[in-house]
This record gives structure tokens, sequence and C-alpha cells, in this order.
């Protein structure tokens, strides 16, 4: 059956990142549609059909491969913004071979509408200390191109509206940027809130079963006594007192932070039971380690599990537990579409900061994950 808990969200910024790829590359694939049929619709002298064809067919294959990123619903790939900035410079370098003096003058020149896309792009795409200068780059090559097609018309107000939209872009891709980053900061800390609740209710729990275990012996040796059960001294009698009074000293003894001893198997089999989306198999073999330990894998084996619903394109995982040469071992696997670690975005910190960092941070701790076309396999331990 597939398990269901609480929602796990994807990373604010991947989502951010997600939906300005989608309405750019779409906005982009419509904006490269029209200026085709514009540059068609005006190719009058002095266009040059030589210069106009060659030039339309390259931007026309770029206009193609926004679409198919709209479609498929990926990332936007920085080499094609790359390559559509070099594309659009080229185009205004050369308007005095492909637009018509009375589209400059007008101002309906279909290049300005792909000047516009392309530092809208930019801005999108790339950080402030990137996207300032490229968009300063395709502003001028338009100027320049302008003034070679026309040299008496006025670029000023031209290059200004250009600028205003550049830092307009630029401006409202930092706020949402860090927005996105906060969003992600807060989503994380609940999410390790929500762990830390967990392990302290097990530690609670696993006190109450010892409080009520001794209780229950104490009660029945006092009862035994007050019954007259033994009219002697009785070394079992002893022995039990003992046990008792040992097990008290070590509840009070123990400390009632995180490293107090809870067991893992539990932890793991609940944090199992709220991947949403998910079947997960478990093989978890009973084993107490200290809440602080617990926490650690618990948060790790959340990141793995939100992993595979959300990039594995498949609905079971398998999630074990145990003793391998003295450590404890516990591992998500999965069948699906693996990953290429050496090309993750930087921005997946569930990777980097929720499993590898998280375990290795831990004294005699570690984590591994290894990918590829059967499926991902994440392995994490700690030596007592």
């Amino acid at each position: 059956m597939v398990h269901s808990g609480s929602t796990r969200y994807d990373s604010a910024t991947r989502q951010l990142d997600k939906a300005v790829a989608r309405t750019g590359a779409g906005a982009r694939g419509a904006v490269g549609s029209v200026a085709v049929v514009a540059a068609l619709f005006g190719a009058v002298p002095p266009v040059s059909a030589r210069w106009l064809a060659p030039m339309l067919a390259i931007h026309l294959v770029w206009t193609v491969l926004h679409v198919r990123v709209f479609l498929r619903k990926e990332l936007l790939p920085r080499w094609l913004v790359a390559g559509d900035v070099a594309i659009t410079v080229a185009l205004c370098l050369a308007q005095v071979h492909l637009v018509a003096v009375e589209a400059l003058v007008t101002g309906s020149s279909w290049v300005a509408g792909l000047v516009t896309m392309t530092v809208v792009m930019a801005g999108v795409t790339w950080r402030p200390k990137v996207a300032v200068p490229v968009g300063l780059v395709v502003a001028g090559a338009f100027a320049v191109g302008v003034r070679l097609a026309s040299p008496t018309h006025d670029v000023l107000g031209t290059v200004g509206i250009h600028l205003v939209q550049l830092l307009a872009i630029v401006l409202l891709m930092t706020l949402l940027r860090r927005s996105a980053a906060s969003a992600d900061a807060f989503l994380r800390e609940s999410a390790r809130a929500d762990i830390s609740l967990m392990v302290e209710r097990l530690r609670r729990e696993d006190e109450l079963k010892q409080v009520s275990s001794i209780h229950e012996t104490s009660l029945h040796t006092l009862t035994m006594v007050g019954q007259g059960t033994y009219d002697e001294p009785s070394p079992t009698l002893r022995a039990q007192v003992a046990t008792d009074l040992s097990a008290l000293e070590q509840l009070r003894d123990t400390p009632r932070a995180l490293s107090a001893p809870i067991a893992l198997d539990t932890l793991l089999d609940e944090v199992a039971g709220r991947a949403t989306g998910l079947d997960v198999h478990r093989r978890l073999t009973p084993e107490t380690v200290p809440g602080d330990v617990a926490e650690r894998f618990a948060r790790a084996v959340t990141e793995a599990l939100a992993n595979i619903a959300l990039h594995a394109g498949v609905r079971e995982a398998e999630l074990s537990s145990g003793q391998r040469d003295g450590e404890i071992l516990v591992e998500v696997a999965d069948t699906g579409r693996g990953f290429d670690q050496d090309r993750l975005p930087t921005d997946r910190f569930g990777v980097r900061g929720s499993i590898l960092d998280t375990m290795r941070s831990l004294p005699n701790g570690g984590a591994r994950i290894s990918s590829g076309d059967r499926g991902t396999r994440v392995s994490l331990w700690w030596r007592p």
C-alpha cells in the first residue's frame, strides 16, 4: 500500500527555477515564432534574402529548442540561453541586412522584440553579476546595429528602455530568489523540528516503558514482603531489589537531551510511514542508538525518500537497517532513473546537506550515494 502522511515539499528554489524555466521557455518560443513571421512579412528592400534566410534558420532552431523545454517541463539549460544571447547579438549587428529602415525608425523591428526577450531571459537565468553585463552587451549590440542601418536614428531612448527592462527583471529575480531561499530555510528547520519531536516522543515512550516495568516489579516485590512470603533474607529478593534500584539510578542519571538512547528501527519505521506517494518496503533490525544519532539517520532517510518521490520516477523504495562489521548500516534504494552527482545543481541542498553532510558530520558516521541506470542506493552508517 502507499503510505500517506505529511506533505513533503520540494526545494522552493528549485520550484522557482522550474516555474521560471517553463514560463521563460514558453514566452521565448512564442516571441521567436512571431519574430519569424514578422521577419518574413517585413522582408522588403533593403532586406537581403542571403542574410535573412540563414539567420532566421538558426533563430528558428533555437526557438524550437525553447519550445521543447516548455513542453517537457525541464529546467532551462544555461547553454541554451547563452546561445540565444549570441544569436540575438548577431541579429542586432546585422540589422542593416535584416530589417527595413521604416521598421527601425518606428521601433517596430522584429529584432527589437527579441532583444527584450533575451534581456529578460538573461535576467531570469543568471545572477546579477552575469545578467547585468550580458544585458548591457545585448542592448549595446542593438544600438550599434540600429546606427549601422540608420546613422541618423536616435538610439538613446531605446537603450534607456532596455536598461529599465534589465534592471527590473534583475531586481525582481533577486527578490524572488531571496524569498525562495528563506522558504527553503524555514522548511528545512520545520523538517528538523518534526524529526526532533519524533525522537523526543520515542525517548519518552521508552522512558515510560522502563518506569512502568520498574513500578510493576517493585510493587510485586513489596507485595510479597507485605504478605510475608519470605520469612528470612532471600538472595532472589535481594537481587530483584538491586536490579530495580540500578534501573532507577540509570533513569535518574540518563541525560534528558537527544543523546538518550531510542529505538532506531521504530523511528525509521515512522519516517517511512510519512513518505508521501511511496510504497516503502522495510527490513528493519531492532537497534538502540543515542537520540542524536537516530535523528541524523532519520533526517537523511527522510531526504532520500523525498528525492525518490520527486525525481526517481518510481513509486516504490526499499529501506533496510542492520549491522555490518560493527557498524550500524541503513540503506535506502530505488530502481528509478539515477543521476550524475558531478552535475548536481548547487541548490540541491537535500543531497549534500540533509544526506551527505548530515551523516559525515557525525563522529564515526558516513554516507555514500551510488546512482546509475538501475537506480540509486543511499548508504548511511555509524560506528558505536
